[in-house]
């Protein structure tokens, strides 16, 4: 049984997850609300959770203040918000799970189903966090958690060359020759495209920092540094076309 705290300051809200857990979802009892931070950390460190959802607009700290003054963090968050999309990118790079409100009866039993995996392989939340609290100083995230069977591996963005899809899995191309496959559709990861990364084609991410040169041949091709030729597609020519006039005053 997975052992969770629910920390929201607004009453509905802690009892719209609070009930959605006892009747929809299994194998998680609620051991504690709180409406605060400062009303949180004793609650947390008296009942040892496994699971905490949390709120992170609240009144007088945040949810990620919450996490910066708990010393020993051996547990799994699930973010709740309203809005903050700085929060929200910073989150995603440090691969946490969030739910947007209000809250989703399925969204909510898919993030806990993902904790329980996490959960059962003992993986360990120190290094997730500390990067999620440096990705939320900075203004533009620079490194990304990345899955893989026995953890995570923390990437620095301007490291990646480009990511290829390849049905359900994605392959990262990163400077110095190394690839990775990770067990996730390219989808995930396009929060990407708003940090400098340019989707030429469904099947190709790349790093704007990395390109060589464009090839008129056969429709469009981008080099990059790595000596890969990505296809640009039909739908994308316009789109690259003056992304690569804003990048280099060489393209006419």
């Amino acid at each position: 049984m997975i052992k969770a705290l629910i920390i929201d300051d607004e009453e509905k809200a802690l009892k719209t997850i609070q009930i959605i857990i006892q009747k929809h979802i299994q194998g998680v009892e609620v051991c504690g609300l709180a409406h605060s931070v400062d009303e949180a950390i004793p609650l947390i460190r008296e009942k040892q959770p496994d699971l905490i959802f949390l709120d992170i607009e609240m009144p007088n700290a945040t949810g990620f203040d919450l996490l910066e003054r708990i010393e020993n963090r051996n547990f799994e968050v699930i973010f709740i918000t309203a809005f903050n999309h700085h929060a929200i990118k910073a989150i995603k790079y440090s691969a946490f799970d969030y739910i947007l409100k209000p809250v989703d009866i399925d969204e909510l039993a898919e993030a806990v189903g993902k904790v329980k995996i996490k959960i059962s392989s003992n993986r360990d939340n120190t290094l997730k966090l500390q990067n999620l609290l440096h990705n939320l100083q900075v203004k533009s995230p620079r490194k990304i958690a990345v899955s893989f069977t026995e953890g995570y591996e923390f990437i620095e963005v301007d490291k990646i060359i480009r990511l290829e899809a390849d049905r359900s899995y994605t392959n990262f191309h990163l400077i110095g020759g190394k690839k990775m496959m990770v067990s996730k559709s390219m989808r995930e990861y396009s929060f990407l495209e708003n940090d400098n990364f340019f989707r030429p084609h469904r099947s190709h991410l790349i790093n704007l920092d990395h390109l060589k040169k464009y090839l008129k041949r056969e429709g469009g091709f981008i080099e990059m540094i790595d000596g890969a030729a990505i296809p640009v597609s039909r739908q994308k020519k316009e789109e690259c076309m003056e992304i690569l006039k804003k990048i280099s005053s060489i393209i006419e």
